[in-house]
Order: C-alpha cells, then structure tokens, then sequence
C-alpha cells in the first residue's frame, strides 16, 4: 500500500494511504455556503439585475417556485440559459476548497452533496472547477432546461401533493435533508463495509440531518452561520463528533484531517485482526504434525536399493 502527503493538514505533512478503493468514508457536503461562498439562487438573481422583482414576489409564493418565476421572468427579457450558466461559473468559490473535494475523492472516500439549490445550478458550478465527476451522488431541487431554452426550477419534494412528514421546524416542507440522510444510511447498511459519515452544512436545514449521524460519525458545521448556533443550543442531542470550520483554508485543513484520522483507526483495527490471525497461525505451526492434521504419523520412508 502506498502513501501521499497531503500537505498543511493542520501545519504538517499527514500521510495518507492512496486507496484505490476507500468507500468507507462517505463525505456529505451542503452546497450553497458551502461548497461555494454564496447562495446560488441569491447569486443569478443579483448578477443578472432581477434583485427588485425577486424581493417584490419574495412574500407571494415558495422559495422554489419564486425561483422558476424568476427563471421564466429573465427568458421573457431575453436572458439565455447560457447567460445563467456564465452566472454560476462566476460565483464564489474558495480554492482550497476545491483542492479538498478533489483530494478527499483520490483518496477513494465516496462524495455526495444534499443541498437546496438546485441540479442546474449545482452541476453547472461543479463541471467548471473539474468536480462534477468526483460525486457520486447529488440529492437537490431539479432543474433542467426545457424545449423552449427556459430553465425550470421544481421541489424535491412536491409539498403541494403531501407533507414530506419531517417536524423539525428548521426544515424547508420541499425538502428535508434528514429523510434524505436516512435513506443514504440505509443503502450503506446493505454494504458488507462499515461506514464513517462526514457531513457538512451551514445551514438551519443541515440541522436535522446532523441529528441522524451517530456515533463514530463526524459533523463539520460552519462556525457563525445558523446550523452552528442550532448545534451549540442542542449539544446533547447530537451523536457525532462536531469539528468546526469558517472559512475555505479551515474547511480543507479539518476535512483532509478526519480522513486522515479514521483511514489511520481503520488500519489499525485491520492490523489488530491480521495480527490475531497471525497469532493463530503460529500456534498451529507449533503444533506435532500428526495432532494438527488429525491423522497418525507418516511411515519412515524406505532406502532406496541400488
């Protein structure tokens, strides 16, 4: 097996273990003010001038139907989706958070984003840093361009046809991140692996999901922001170990060290088993020949005449 240095982990050169296959680390990312420093709806209705229109509807309808308003308001003013797109590549995004996600995906461990965006925005953003391949998974609002070149934004859960049944106060009735979180585990619990979830938010909806991780489980909230002040109040209702973070020097620094640290306890806990098994085999190699085998000794063998 080899090893890599990933470099300013916490002020040291950590090495880490170039799995080709690490699947037991799963790391959950937020996305808006997160991933990037911004929330990507507020981003393309500010950058393309619709802040007044948007403000004027904000108190007349759900958040994500205000948006495919908006998205329908810039087609009818002539506002392209390749114009959106050039929006999205713009917004604000730390680099060394993206040297994170990208070490943390060669590092085998499996990336998956659960946000409140939505699908255009999030892969549009993702595919021009080069991340889009390192996810395995995106849990977000959709939104896909239709025939007309609109793009249409819609709920992840249509709250119009039923509640998605979360009472959590902090969670949005078009999604909540906790319902989506148990649905993860329960396709990790089907794996022969044991899983280790890192998950990270900044957000009141990234509260509920925090709820769900357990013990051995790693919450990293963004220190300042809503789901850190919900965390801070509700420390004994949170089963995970919490490693805070501020800004995007901070987010790879905690992130590549946990990685480190829990490939480093797996390592040790395979080599504790490998050691056994060794211990085991020593015993047997002592052992008289016929009592190990269970059968009676062999005949001397017989000179051969010549």
């Amino acid at each position: 097996m080899g090893f890599g240095l990933i470099v300013g982990v916490y002020g040291f050169n950590l090495p880490l273990p170039k799995y080709i296959e690490n699947k037991g680390i799963v790391v959950i990312f937020d996305f808006d003010k997160t991933i990037i420093d911004c929330d990507s709806d507020n981003w393309v209705v500010d950058e393309l001038g619709a802040t007044e229109l948007f403000n004027q509807l904000l108190p007349t309808m759900p958040w994500n139907s205000l948006m495919d308003r908006m998205m329908k308001e810039l087609h009818s003013q002539g506002i392209r989706i390749e114009d959106i797109a050039t929006v999205l590549k713009r917004s604000p995004i730390h680099p060394r958070i993206i040297e994170a996600i990208k070490s943390a995906h060669a590092l085998g461990c499996d990336l998956k984003i659960v946000s409140d965006a939505n699908t255009f925005f999030i892969e549009t953003i993702l595919e021009h840093h080069g991340l889009k391949e390192c996810f395995s998974e995106i849990n977000t609002n959709p939104g896909f361009v239709d025939e007309q070149g609109r793009l249409r934004i819609f709920p992840h859960h249509d709250f119009t046809k039923s509640s998605h049944g979360c009472q959590h106060s902090s969670c949005p009735p078009n999604m909540c991140k906790g319902i989506v979180i148990e649905r993860i585990q329960a396709s990790l619990s089907m794996e022969d692996q044991k899983k280790t979830i890192i998950y990270l938010g900044d957000g009141l909806g990234d509260f509920c999901p925090t709820l769900k991780l357990g013990d051995g489980d790693y919450v990293m909230p963004r220190k300042g922001f809503p789901v850190w002040d919900l965390i801070c109040n509700n420390r004994k209702l949170v089963n995970a170990e919490i490693c805070e973070w501020s800004d995007g020097e901070e987010f790879e620094n905690v992130l590549l060290h946990l990685i480190s640290r829990i490939i480093s306890i797996d390592r040790n806990n395979t080599s504790a088993k490998m050691g056994q098994l060794y211990s085991v085999d020593c015993k047997l190699e002592t052992m008289p020949l016929p009592i190990a085998i269970g059968h009676e000794a062999f005949p001397q063998a017989l000179p051969v005449l010549h």
